[in-house]
C-alpha cells in the first residue's frame, strides 16, 4: 500500500462531497418542496414520512449489497470505481426525473430510483479508504472525509436551496447533477485502484442475511413502538374521554402514543436488529448495543427536524413553498456552520472531558434547541428559530465526532467491520422512526387543532434528544 501524498486525501474523499450534496438536496430541499406543490396541506407530513421510509428501506438493502459485490469485483478499472461511475450516471437521469415530476406518484418513483442508484455508488465508496490508505494515515483520511460530509449542509443551503427559493428548480437540479458528474469524473481520473486478480471466497449470502436481519429488526422495532405507543396513548385517551369528549381523547391518544411509539421503536428496533445480526454477542457487549440505541435516539430527532421544517415554516410564518425553501436553506447554512465548528472542537473536548460526557451534553444542548422550537409555534419569531438552530447545530457537531469515537472504543478490534455494520441501524432507522411515525402524527393533530401536530412532534424530538443522553448510563465503559 503506497504512502499517500497530501492531495490524495482529497481525491480519495472527493466523491463524498458530491454524494452528500445530492443526498441533502434531494432529502431536505427537492422532496419537501415538491410535496408542498403536489400534496394537500393536511397530508404533507405523512407523504414525507412515507417517501422517506420507503427510500431508506431501499438504501438499507442496496448499499451493503453493492459494497459486497464491489468486494468481489475483478474489473480492470478497480473494485469500487465502476460502481461509482454507474451509480452516478443513473443519479443524473433520476435527478432529471425528479425535476420533471408532475405529481406525487412520479416524485415517489423518481425518489425511490435515485435511492437505488445513489446507494450503488455509496456502498462501494466506503471501501476506498480501507483499500487505498495505509493504516497509519487513515486518521487524516477519515478527517478529510468528515469535512466532505459536513460542508454540503452549508453549500446546499447557500446555493441549491436558494435557487429553489427563487423558483428555479430546474437549475437547482442541474447544479446537483453537475456536481455529481464532476466529482465522479475526478474520482475516475485521479483515484488509482489495483484490479482484484481473483474473487474472494467469502460468502455473499451470509452478510446479506445479516442485513436482512437488521432490516427485520427495525421493522419489529417499529411494530413494537406502534403497539407500545398505542397501549400508552390508548389508556390515557380512555381516561380523558369522559371529561373532554371523543375528539380530544383521540388527539391525546395520538399525541402521547406517537411520542411513546418513537421511544419504544428506537430501543426495540436496535435490540432486535442487533440480536438478529450479532446473536448473543449483542448481550455480551451490551455497552455497544446501547451505544447504537443512543445514536439512533439522537439521529432520529436531528434528521427529522430538517425534513419537516419547510412545512412548519409555511404553517407558522405563512410562507409559500419557494419562500420556505429559501428560509430553510438559510437555516441549513447556520446549522451547518455550527456543526462544522463544534465538530472540529469536539475532538479536543472529548480528549479533555471524555467521549461519553460530550455525547451526553450533546443530547441536552440539542434538546434545549428542540424545546425552543415549541415556542415558535405559538409565537412565530425567526430569531427564536435561529437560536434553536444554533443549539441543535452545536449539539449535533459535538455528537457526531465524540459519539463515533466512543463507538470505535466499544468495538472488538478483531471484528470491527461486523460490529460497526450494526451501527447502520442508526442511520437507516433514523428517518423511518422520526419521519415515518412523526409525519402521520403531525397531520392528524394539525387537523384537530392547527399547529398542535408540529408542537407534538417537536416535543417528541426533544424527548428523543434527552433519551439519547439518558441511554448513555448503560454504556458502562469505553472499551470492550
Amino acid at each position: 500500500m503506497k504512502r499517500l501524498r497530501w492531495y490524495d486525501y482529497i481525491t480519495i474523499n472527493l466523491y463524498w462531497l458530491g454524494l452528500n450534496i445530492r443526498n441533502t438536496s434531494v432529502g431536505s430541499v427537492f422532496t419537501p418542496y415538491l410535496i408542498a406543490l403536489f400534496v394537500p396541506e393536511g397530508e404533507r407530513n405523512s407523504a414525507l414520512g412515507f417517501i422517506s421510509t420507503a427510500g431508506l428501506m431501499i438504501a438499507m438493502l442496496v448499499q451493503p449489497a453493492a459494497g459486497l459485490l464491489s468486494d468481489r469485483s475483478t474489473s480492470r478499472f478497480g473494485r469500487r470505481r465502476p460502481f461509482i461511475l454507474v451509480g452516478s450516471l443513473f443519479d443524473i437521469v433520476f435527478l432529471a426525473m425528479i425535476a420533471l415530476s408532475g405529481n406525487f406518484a412520479m416524485l415517489l418513483v423518481a425518489t425511490l430510483l435515485i435511492q437505488f442508484s445513489a446507494n450503488v455508488s455509496h456502498g462501494p465508496l466506503q471501501g476506498l479508504i480501507p483499500d487505498l490508505v495505509p493504516p497509519e494515515q487513515r486518521g487524516r483520511a477519515s478527517a478529510v472525509k468528515a469535512v466532505m460530509e459536513l460542508i454540503p449542509i452549508v453549500l446546499v443551503g447557500f446555493t441549491i436551496a436558494q435557487l429553489v427559493g427563487a423558483g428555479k428548480l430546474g437549475w437547482a437540479v442541474f447544479a446537483a447533477g453537475a456536481v455529481i458528474f464532476v466529482v465522479m469524473l475526478l474520482t475516475m481520473l485521479f483515484v488509482r485502484e489495483e484490479p482484484l486478480k481473483e474473487k474472494p471466497s467469502v460468502s455473499f449470502k451470509i452478510p446479506m442475511l445479516r442485513v436482512l436481519g437488521m432490516l427485520a429488526g427495525i421493522a419489529l422495532g417499529a411494530l413494537a413502538g406502534l403497539a407500545g405507543g398505542g397501549v400508552v396513548g390508548g389508556l390515557i385517551g380512555l381516561a380523558t374521554w369522559p371529561f373532554a369528549g371523543k375528539a380530544t381523547a383521540l388527539a391525546v391518544m395520538v399525541g402521547i402514543g406517537g411520542v411513546a411509539a418513537m421511544v419504544v421503536a428506537v430501543a426495540a428496533g436496535v435490540w432486535s436488529g442487533a440480536l438478529a445480526t450479532l446473536g448473543q454477542d449483542a448481550r455480551r457487549h451490551a455497552s455497544f448495543t446501547w451505544w447504537v440505541v443512543n445514536r439512533l435516539f439522537f439521529l432520529a430527532a436531528a434528521t427529522s427536524f430538517q425534513g419537516f421544517l419547510p412545512f412548519f415554516l409555511m404553517y407558522a410564518f405563512g410562507m409559500s413553498a419557494e419562500e420556505a425553501a429559501s428560509a430553510n436553506g438559510t437555516l441549513m447554512m447556520v446549522i451547518g456552520l455550527l456543526i462544522i465548528a463544534s465538530a472540529l472542537g469536539s475532538g479536543w473536548l472529548s480528549d479533555r472531558f471524555g467521549k461519553r460526557s460530550i455525547s451526553f451534553w450533546s443530547g441536552i444542548i440539542a434538546a434545549l434547541g428542540a424545546g425552543l422550537t415549541l415556542l415558535t409555534i405559538w409565537v412565530p419569531q425567526m430569531v427564536m428559530l435561529y437560536i434553536a438552530g444554533i443549539l441543535i447545530g452545536l449539539g449535533t457537531g459535538f455528537f457526531m465526532t465524540s459519539n463515533w469515537a466512543l463507538g470505535a472504543d466499544l468495538v472488538p478490534a478483531e471484528e470491527a467491520g461486523r460490529y460497526l455494520g450494526v451501527s447502520n441501524l442508526a442511520g437507516a432507522g433514523a428517518g423511518m422512526i422520526g419521519r415515518g411515525i412523526g409525519g402521520p402524527v403531525a397531520d392528524y393533530l394539525n387537523g384537530y387543532l392547527p399547529g398542535l401536530g408540529y408542537f407534538v412532534i417537536f416535543f417528541a424530538y426533544a424527548v428523543l434528544f434527552v433519551m439519547s443522553a439518558v441511554s448513555l448510563q448503560w454504556v458502562k465503559k469505553e472499551a470492550v
